[in-house]
């Protein structure tokens, strides 16, 4: 960037109240945020937060396989494969962002990333650079779940900060499991647009007159938007999570369906093109990254999909040919470590050119902006006392994120299987989730990063061997089906106290064997095991897993998982999804 269009951009900043910050210093030597002015209208993209208000350390994932033809490409692509496929250097702030490679050590180097004060001040400073009326801000959804304030406000403190940072488009996931009253009333409170084109009420609910956006189609939620930007028309189309009603306990949502619906979403590009006169179509999706590289294949007239929900970084779109040209797929990570970039040069009914970033937001080079901190700090502060309570200090890092079992599900594994006197234990394959560094005290605010969702009562059953199994190749064929649009996100079930194989490649019901207890013996098919888990999608009466969780750590005072339970995996030799 020239020393004129620095300070030209300094002088917009200075305008807008914001005040300059020397991240070139910081950074040694170089401003990663100065990406510079570009195109006609600038799109901010944030997706997946889980509510995390303040900077946060989140490792990548160390298994992310693609299955088939999705081996290889992005976004199943990790650690040294991951560097070498986007030319991005070993040890420097941007491998740190999106690998796991040195995770404890490059952390203690760089630090947090995300928080909403210094997202803030970034997406201020990109705005004043793009110009007055030129950049529009929209969110992926997972915005108001993952964290104790979120639970404990009901989602309102991250509806107030997302007021705050201006965000104008919003779609859904972990938002539905508030249930409907309550959604609804978040959104009321939302300054900007809850855009939902898939969801629809059920046959029973549009014959009871349930409230919907439009009677006659049983539309709940607004589809789509124009918005002026830069002078151009771009039009706004929100996919929330297809597979609401099926992830979470059904209860919440018991008036709406929802699916991918692509013949929907192709006749409302076209209405955008033809009779809204867009001159580009953004799709803002829940789906996915593999199901929105398929949903590219197969509607056209989307320039771009600004895709979130499987918690991918992915630091360069990928094209997708269609019978109407092409469309670029995004991914924009999770946890509020990143802030994605779409510059767009735009003619009358056309994209003529597009550069796109996905920048790593380091807290120690962005200043918290006041206001957002300020606003931070007053949701906190009702809970300050009770959620800095020390538990324990970590002995290990602590992680969740992977195809597999982490670290963080293992220690929840042994807390479940100890405190509820329990053969084995399951903790959902959730993707969000904090990561703990080794020596670090664990807080009561850091179990709820982990825990904090509506339904997290703990529950003791009676399972089979083969129910087990039945429930292992279950999950594992949605996690690696071979058609995407039978995914439906999130990680393999974290298994406490067995081991066993798995073949990503083989077809359902042969994916899983070997399954072998902590103490040598096999799985008998036709024996019962006493099999403690969370967050199960039927109703249940016992405790939270958040106090079953701290309960343990307090009494532990040092944490790390008692053994790692082994998952062998079969027929992936070569997979670059797989880091070492």
């Amino acid at each position: 960037m020239r020393r004129r269009e620095v300070l030209k951009l300094l002088g917009a900043a200075a305008a807008c109240g914001i005040a300059p910050y020397d991240v070139a210093s910081a950074a040694g030597g170089e401003d990663i945020y100065a990406i510079g002015k570009f195109g006609s209208a600038r799109l901010l993209h944030m997706t997946d937060t889980h509510a995390q208000l303040n900077p946060v350390h989140f490792r990548e994932p160390s298994v992310n396989l693609g299955i088939g033809s999705m081996q290889g490409r992005p976004p199943h692509l990790v650690g040294k494969a991951f560097l070498d496929h986007f030319g991005i250097k070993p040890g420097t702030r941007q491998a740190h962002a999106f690998t796991c490679l040195d995770f404890a050590k490059q952390a203690r180097e760089y630090g947090r990333l995300g928080g909403f004060a210094h997202l803030k001040t970034l997406i201020d400073r990109l705005r004043a650079e793009a110009g007055s009326g030129r950049s529009l801000l929209v969110d992926g959804g997972d915005l108001v779940q993952g964290s104790g304030v979120a639970d404990a406000t009901g989602g309102a403190a991250l509806i107030e900060a997302a007021n705050l940072l201006g965000i104008e488009a919003l779609t859904g996931h972990w938002e539905f499991t508030y249930g409907e009253d309550r959604l609804l009333e978040l959104i009321k409170s939302f300054k900007g647009e809850f855009l939902a084109q898939n969801v629809f009420l059920t046959e029973e609910a549009a014959f009871n007159d349930k409230p919907a956006l439009d009677s006659a189609s049983g539309r709940v939620f607004k589809p789509a938007t124009v918005k002026e930007v830069g002078g151009y028309r771009i039009g706004v189309i929100g996919q929330a999570m297809p597979y609401v009603p099926i992830a979470h306990p059904k209860r919440f949502t018991p008036d709406w369906t929802f699916g991918i619906r692509d013949a929907e979403m192709q006749k409302l590009v076209d209405g955008l093109r033809q009779k809204e006169k867009a001159d580009a179509v953004i799709l803002l999706s829940h789906n996915g990254m593999d199901v929105d590289l398929k949903l590219a294949s197969r509607v056209t007239g989307i320039d771009v999909i600004l895709g979130g929900h499987t918690h991918d970084a992915v630091p360069q779109p990928v094209s997708v040919a269609n019978a109407g040209g092409k469309t670029l797929v995004t991914n924009a990570g999770s946890s509020g470590k990143f802030l994605a970039v779409v510059d767009l040069e735009l003619g009358k009914g056309a994209v003529k050119d597009v550069r796109y970033r996905l920048l790593p937001v380091y807290a120690d080079l962005l200043k918290a902006d006041p206001d957002m901190q300020a606003l931070i700090d007053r949701a906190g502060k009702p809970h300050a006392a009770a959620y800095s309570e020390k538990l324990a200090v970590s002995d290990a890092l602590l992680y969740r994120r992977g195809n597999f079992n982490g670290t963080m599900d293992q220690l929840i594994c042994d807390a479940l299987r100890h405190e509820l006197d329990a053969e084995l234990a399951l903790s959902p394959g959730f993707r969000w989730g904090n990561t703990m560094l080794p020596g670090e005290a664990i807080t009561m605010e850091d179990v709820l990063s982990e825990t904090a969702i509506t339904y997290p009562q703990v529950y003791v059953t009676e399972m089979t061997g083969a129910q087990i199994k039945a429930v292992m190749e279950d999950i594992c064929d949605n996690l690696f089906n071979p058609d995407p649009y039978f995914q439906q996100g999130g990680d393999m079930v974290r298994i406490g106290g067995m081991d066993y194989s798995c073949a990503p490649g083989e077809t359902v019901g042969k994916r899983i064997s070997d399954l072998t207890l902590d103490n040598g013996k096999p799985l008998e098919p036709d024996k019962s095991y006493k099999v403690a888990g969370w967050a199960s999608v039927n109703p249940q009466t016992g405790k939270p897993v958040t106090e079953v969780f701290a309960n343990y750590l307090r009494a532990q005072k040092t944490a790390q998982p008692k053994k790692l339970n082994r998952v062998v995996l079969k027929g992936v030799d070569g997979n670059p999804g797989i880091a070492g």
